[in-house]
């Protein structure tokens, strides 16, 4: 595991400014590669999707772009072709001030409905130096709700070479499985084809961002995405293993960050009809405001996993279902178990920061596993306050 993990990437500089965005915080960053790089991007399923995901769209397939623009406390989102317009025109200016850049790319979280301020954005711009490496100044540039940054980097050694991979991200609220969750942005100086990237991406989506939910929301601006300079050696099965690992811790870490939340839960879902409906389950489980609450509460009231279970159209049998917090079964094979002294043990289980809860349909042999936070009052407290 490296620190300043950007760094050991040949030919990217990275940093961000204030620009007043936030209040007296960094609110617009940049990554920029003196070569250009490849590109891979998921996005998010929500039919909004935000003017710098469509401004992307507008780039031919397999382009390659040197610049990466981002901007917190602003989301440019359902504000139509103004969005769009005020993108073109944020990007002719930079063209302006550093001609060495192109195909830029922009992404932005923060308030719906509101149009960019330009201005400030090209003052921030004007301020670049495209020879800074701060990854701390970059990182905070991207924060909205987050408590803490997010970031993940790591040197892979193989027989024949190595590479670097490091990834940077921000989420925690409006955290929901639906492609991608949150802004990530996963660069590597990894000499992966170009036709490598997208499945790769969208499989390491899979098995990490997609298996998180904080509240069930699905934000306009969701954006993971795979940036590579192509500098240095590749070993398929190796970039897959480094990719997954990064995507899985940066989404615990996200869902750690989770607002307002307390304590990190997996969902183990297994004896499913089938691996569709024990990630159904499993989802349904981790989304369910009851099953939050429950958490929060330290409540270890398996009534609420049973019915939620009962609720999510999937095939399963009163007298063949099991459930457990960690190893501690409160229900089984249809007998309730729930003694004092198995909810004194589940109680324990349930003051942990991080624990699991364990279902087993018994019909057949899917499995899933989501991952999940509790629901708190402070999460309320941070959403009734966001445009403040």
């Amino acid at each position: 595991m490296l620190k300043d993990g950007l760094s050991y990437i040949d030919g990217l500089s990275f940093d961000g400014v204030k620009i007043g965005l936030k209040e007296n915080d960094f609110d617009l960053g940049f990554i920029y590669s003196k070569k250009p790089m490849q590109v891979a991007s998921v996005f998010t399923e929500n039919k909004f999707q935000a003017s710098p995901l469509a401004h992307f769209k507008r780039y031919p397939k397999n382009f390659k772009s040197n610049f990466l623009l981002v901007n917190s406390k602003n989301a440019n989102a359902l504000t139509g072709s103004d969005g769009l317009e005020d993108i073109d025109n944020i990007f002719l200016y930079l063209n302006e001030l550093y001609p060495e850049i192109k195909n830029p790319i922009m992404s932005s979280t923060g308030v719906i409905g509101e149009r960019l301020n330009k201005d400030k954005i090209k003052k921030g711009i004007k301020s670049f130096n495209l020879e800074n490496k701060n990854m701390s100044n970059f990182q905070k540039s991207i924060l909205t709700t987050d408590k803490f940054e997010k970031n993940i980097s790591l040197r892979v050694e193989f027989e024949g070479g190595y590479f670097h991979i490091s990834a940077i991200g921000k989420g925690a609220g409006m955290i929901n499985p639906s492609l991608a969750t949150m802004l990530t942005f996963i660069t590597t100086d990894a000499d992966i084809p170009q036709e490598d990237m997208q499945d790769i991406l969208q499989n390491a989506s899979n098995e990490s961002f997609n298996k998180i939910s904080v509240d069930g929301d699905t934000s306009t601006n969701d954006t993971l995405m795979l940036l590579s300079t192509n500098n240095n050696a590749y070993q398929k099965e190796a970039f897959i293993f480094a990719i997954n690992e990064v995507c899985k811790k940066l989404s615990l870490m996200i869902l750690k960050d989770g607002e307002g939340s307390n304590k990190v839960v997996s969902f183990e879902i297994s004896g499913a009809k089938n691996d569709k409906e024990a990630e159904i389950v499993a989802k349904k489980l981790s989304n369910s405001l009851l099953v939050k609450t429950a958490l929060f509460g330290c409540d270890p009231n398996w009534g609420r996993i049973a019915s939620t279970i009962g609720s999510a159209g999937v095939e399963c049998k009163e007298d063949s279902l099991s459930i457990s917090y960690d190893s501690i079964f409160v229900y089984e094979n249809g007998e309730n178990l729930f003694t004092k002294e198995i909810e004194e043990k589940a109680l324990k289980v349930l003051n942990k920061d991080e624990f699991k809860i364990i279902c087993n349909l018994g019909i057949a042999n899917g499995n899933y596993t989501s991952y999940g936070c509790d629901l708190s009052y402070e999460y309320v407290k941070i959403n009734s306050e966001y445009r403040s």
